[in-house]
């Protein structure tokens, strides 16, 4: 530390340590105020300019020294000098003093800031450097944070202190009047009869209302800001564009069509997008067929010899197709032509906030979607280039099954897909940078997986980072390291199953100002609207759950406010997120898992069923697994609740729907079961925690009257 920030620091410190001590803050409550308004206001009419001066020098203090008192002393304004003055005075005040404190933090904090965290802060720094005086406004007109933090945060980042001193002036300017105006509302108090005052009530509802205005207001003026520099067109070809047809893009255009809106839906490949083509259908097809060849191998568990499975792996991959085929119809462009949605084929290009582009075609519309899906992220691995990658959109082109079968990637994906090539009869290796399968799940049910996988022999290489491909004549090489060690692996093939990014290309977003996330997806608000106020976004290209279940779910809300928005909005619910990951045994969640809960600090108890006290789970020899639900202490509300073991994903849909509608573990134990199903697990879990949390004392007593009563 500098010897200028030692004697700044010692400064502030003796400042407020005198302060404290004096006992200055008894003068700074609004009783005080009250009580002695008759003397100030006749100080301020004998010498309204000394007693104006001293009132700003007492608040640059206090808001410069960062103290709580600036609320106060505001109403407190309005009480003593009147509206317009009071607002002059305050305006003024709080803005030297805010920038006090800002420049007392910057040379306090903002250099062991930046060089401790600069690598983390570097996004951040960027979009201060770019519209810093903008989110500031923002933050003043919408107070998200407390006054005090504003001031003191925004020292530590790259912010001049010129445009800190103008947003913060503007910014607070319209608070300020609600706040003086309050005031001089409060100041006319005279008996209990004045409390519902027109002018009190009115400074009341002022101080309600005013954020939420401010709120519309700066939604208002950052649309406005998007929109400047192009030209809307007079008269729009559509309601509604929306650009790529999976599952997000194909059920808002259905939505639009239902309402009647006119919609026109761009897909540059096919309809139906990944999940039809490349995704969730043919892989859950494959993984069928996958059970079905482990189920023939493992039939001697049931009594029944069936030998080795012979695994003819194209008529596999025809079925595949087979099965996508006869869905295709569903998601045709014949389909939703005959809804009413104008299907067109082609690379769409956004060329202003209403236009779109499709192959040299200009189409206009009020609003956009984007629903462009995601694509597999391929890392930039030296080599990578050379082996003939595979992902999982090129996965389905395969006509012989792999010898040897590298899988980068222990994520749902990889997981899968390893599971499922090693049940048809591949050498499989799954290899991960991370320290273990599934790492978004619990450890427990990490090592399960993993378990399984290496009973099935798969070569699991987790902790193990990927750092060079060789192709040679014969075999292609990864080079991995882990410990500070590099070992190599030989495959055949390799598939690519590390991520998956937001399909973006081509769009010309940044022409327009779209803002992006860190992690490169479309960064919408609540209402799955982007920065441009005329574009939505929902499915893989904004996440962030990359499910076809979730992109359904999103598409409603961006449909319905981009068509509706002006009259009303509907903010978009992520508090019961299921999914599956659909390996052998399958692993469903929806809510909180108990690491998550942990990381969050929330307060849980955690109630478990293995499925082998589960009779249908034991008939069915498939007792491997359990349910967990995550509790508050004391209490049957659900926080989350995760299945492991076959059919989870059917299992899962009770505590979905408990979860959506507030119901508790006790309504799941009054609900009957079908016996013998695995279902009677749910209700084993919660049957669990009843007895758990069984009111002891009472059941004493009742013993007791029974022990009397025989």
């Amino acid at each position: 530390m500098s010897t200028r920030q030692i004697v700044l620091l010692t400064i502030v410190a003796l400042a407020i340590g005198a302060f404290f001590l004096l006992d200055l803050q008894a003068y700074l409550s609004f009783e005080y105020f009250q009580s002695q308004r008759e003397r100030i206001v006749g100080a301020y009419e004998a010498d309204p300019f000394e007693v104006a001066a001293i009132f700003l020098a007492a608040y640059v203090m206090i808001t410069g020294l960062s103290l709580p008192f600036a609320a106060v002393m505001t109403i407190a304004a309005g009480a003593i000098f009147g509206l317009w003055v009071a607002v002059l005075i305050v305006s003024f005040a709080s803005t030297i003093g805010a920038t006090i404190a800002f420049l007392i933090s910057r040379t306090l904090l903002r250099d062991w800031v930046q060089r401790r965290f600069g690598a983390q802060l570097k996004l951040i720094n960027a979009g201060i450097e770019r519209d810093g005086s903008f989110y500031l406004f923002s933050i003043r007109m919408v107070p998200l944070f407390p006054f005090i933090i504003v001031n003191l945060v925004m020292a530590l980042t790259p912010m001049r202190t010129g445009s800190f001193y103008v947003s913060s002036q503007l910014g607070m300017l319209a608070g300020t009047v609600v706040y003086v105006f309050a005031g001089t509302q409060v100041a006319q108090l005279q008996s209990a009869g004045d409390l519902v005052s027109p002018g009190l009530l009115g400074a009341f509802a002022a101080l309600g209302l005013f954020p939420l205005l401010a709120r519309r207001f700066v939604s208002a003026f950052a649309g406005r800001k998007h929109l400047a520099g192009f030209r809307k067109p007079r008269h729009f070809d559509n309601n509604l564009i929306v650009i790529g047809a999976g599952s997000a893009g194909l059920i808002a255009s259905l939505i639009a069509a239902t309402v009647k809106a006119k919609v026109t839906l761009i897909e540059r490949h096919k309809m139906g997008g990944d999940c039809l083509h490349t995704g969730c259908v043919p892989s859950k097809t494959l993984l069928r067929s996958a059970r079905v060849a482990n189920t023939v191998l493992e039939a001697s568990r049931y009594g029944i010899n069936a030998g080795v499975p012979h695994v003819d792996f194209p008529a596999v991959m025809e079925r595949v197709r087979e099965v996508i085929r006869r869905i295709e119809p569903v998601d045709s462009v014949e389909r939703y032509t005959s809804l009413g949605v104008d299907c067109i084929q082609g690379d769409a290009r956004l060329v202003d906030p209403w236009t779109v582009e499709v192959d040299g075609r200009r189409i206009t519309a009020r609003a956009i979607i984007l629903a462009a899906g995601a694509a597999p992220f391929v890392p930039p691995i030296p080599g990578i280039e050379e082996v003939d990658y595979l992902t999982s959109d090129t996965v389905w082109d395969l006509s012989a099954l792999p010898g040897r079968l590298l899988v980068m990637g222990a994520g749902p994906i990889g997981c899968e897909l390893a599971q499922a090539f090693r049940r048809l009869g591949s050498e499989v290796t799954l290899v991960d940078m991370m320290d273990r399968v599934l790492p978004r799940e619990d450890p427990e049910i990490s090592d399960l997986v993993r378990e399984r996988f290496v009973e099935e022999g798969i070569r699991v290489y987790t902790a193990h980072r990927a750092t060079a491909f060789h192709r040679g004549e014969d075999t292609c090489v990864l080079e991995v390291e882990h410990a500070g060690e590099v070992s190599e692996i030989a495959f055949d093939r390799v598939l690519v199953a590390v991520g998956r990014k937001a399909s973006l290309e081509g769009l010309e977003l940044d022409d327009l100002h779209v803002d992006l996330t860190p992690a490169g997806t479309v960064a919408v608000d609540d209402y799955m609207r982007s920065s441009v106020p005329t574009i939505y976004a929902c499915g893989d290209v904004t996440g962030p759950y990359q499910f076809t279940h979730m992109a359904s779910h999103q598409a409603w809300f961006a449909a319905v406010n981009a068509l509706f928005g002006r009259f009303w909005r509907f903010r978009v619910n992520y508090s019961v997120v299921p999914w599956v990951t659909y390996t052998d045994p399958e692993v469903a969640r929806v809510g909180l898992s108990e690491t998550q809960a942990t990381d969050e600090g929330v307060a849980f108890e955690v109630t478990r069923l293995d499925l082998r006290e589960s009779d249908r789970a034991l008939t069915d020899g498939q007792e491997a697994g359990f349910v967990k639900v995550l509790t508050p202490p004391g209490s049957d509300r659900i926080l989350g609740a995760t299945i492991v073991g076959a059919h989870a994903g059917e299992m899962l849909p009770e505590f979905i729907l408990a979860m959506t509608h507030g119901l508790g573990l006790k309504k799941i134990t009054g609900a009957i079961h079908v016996y013998p199903t695995l279902s009677e697990a749910n209700k084993g879990a919660a049957n669990a925690w009843r007895r758990a949390h069984a009111p002891e004392a009472l059941l004493g007593f009742v013993g007791r009257f029974h022990a009397m009563m025989r």
